[in-house]
């Protein structure tokens, strides 16, 4: 069965990425945030 996001939900899940964004300081810091809260596990890259 699949399941249906409202457009109230996904406005939700909007406002709450751009919230995390605003508080980040560069681009890595904000990928970084975001992949903390997937479920997916991130790439490790060396540096």
């Amino acid at each position: 069965m699949t399941e249906v996001m409202t457009d109230k939900q996904f406005d939700k899940i909007i406002k709450m990425i751009s919230m995390i964004l605003d508080g980040c300081r560069d681009l890595d810091e904000a990928k970084r945030k975001v992949n903390e809260l997937s479920d997916t596990p991130k790439k490790e890259k060396d540096e």
